[in-house]
């Protein structure tokens, strides 16, 4: 299967955007303040509260946010944690994703689900069936099955489980299962750590409050899909309906929805532990939204030279 690409590349500014690679005007939604958060990997909302959590070594604790990015509150995470990446919520409940694993040695990954309220929570521990990954990216779909994608560098896995998150045993662990392999493009979108083709390496997730639009990022882009039955892992079976430019950032991993369909992203502050912290960008829902459905644009094969992809999906 293919996407067919815009036939020229886009300028904005001084870069040049690869085929298909849409420009986005994205505008800053905040800055945070706290060094708390110069670690930001995790970044959800639950109704107009957006909550932040770091990764190994910040991933203690959750931060609530006010419309500053001031954090409000900090909550503890309940569970010793081992490497959270990115942040999710479904019904009310934050669900920490500790699916990181750069040495690609542990036996479970897991989901701590947390109650912003009480403080409560527990753990689901899953299993892959192909090994060890590392991964930074959590969607949660409208059906509540957990989406897991993988980072790495020659292609992405996509994995889920099938029981909703809500209904996943304590401490488990569940089987994963693999849905697809995602492939980004080396867009040569600016941004990103120095050294790293960013473009290819899957960084966070994030859907719609109402389910319907799902998105993975790298650390220079963001693909879309629309999701009209709320099954995620069925939707990221194929390709993407939209890919955009996020706006540069040192190590941009985190990506939110508001409830209006804006798109939050974050990122951490880099390798340089003397720099500002960046801010939280918000890409507006009529940028990121697809301008077709799945349905009116039916992948299929012709006889006809392919047009340039804008990513590889391979479905086992």
């Amino acid at each position: 299967m293919r996407r067919a690409a815009l036939p020229v590349a886009v300028v904005v500014g001084a870069a040049v955007l690869a085929p298909g690679v849409a420009a986005a005007q994205g505008e800053v939604s905040c800055t945070p303040k706290d060094p708390g958060l110069a670690e930001l990997s995790g970044l959800t909302v639950i109704g107009d509260t957006a909550y932040a959590v770091g990764d190994s070594g910040a991933d203690d604790r959750v931060a609530q946010l006010d419309s500053s990015c001031a954090v409000t509150r900090w909550i503890p995470n309940p569970v010793d944690p081992y490497d959270v990446e990115d942040l999710a919520s479904v019904d009310g409940r934050l669900v920490l994703a500790d699916i990181g694993d750069n040495d690609r040695r542990r036996d479970t990954v897991g989901l701590v689900r947390l109650d912003p309220a009480s403080g409560a929570g527990d753990l689901a521990r899953l299993t892959y069936p192909d090994g060890a990954h590392d991964a930074e990216a959590l969607l949660i779909g409208g059906d509540g099955r957990p989406v897991i994608v993988t980072k790495d560098s020659t292609g992405s896995g996509v994995y889920t489980t099938d029981v909703p998150v809500a209904d996943l045993p304590s401490p488990g662990p569940t089987a994963l299962r693999r849905v697809a392999g995602f492939v980004p493009d080396d867009t040569g979108t600016p941004g990103g750590p120095p050294l790293l083709a960013g473009s290819t390496l899957v960084t966070g997730g994030a859907v719609t409050a109402d389910g319907t639009l799902a998105a993975v990022r790298t650390y220079t882009d963001v693909y879309l899909w629309s999701v009209p039955d709320g099954d995620v892992a069925g939707a990221l079976s194929r390709p993407a309906d939209h890919v955009v430019a996020a706006p540069a950032r040192p190590q941009g991993e985190a990506a939110a929805f508001k409830a209006d369909g804006d798109l939050l992203l974050a990122s951490e502050q880099g390798i340089d532990p003397a720099a500002p912290l960046p801010p939280i960008d918000v890409l507006r829902a009529a940028d990121v939204a697809p301008a077709q459905t799945p349905d009116s644009t039916p992948v299929v094969d012709t006889e006809e030279d392919p047009a340039e992809p804008t990513s590889w999906i391979v479905v086992p």
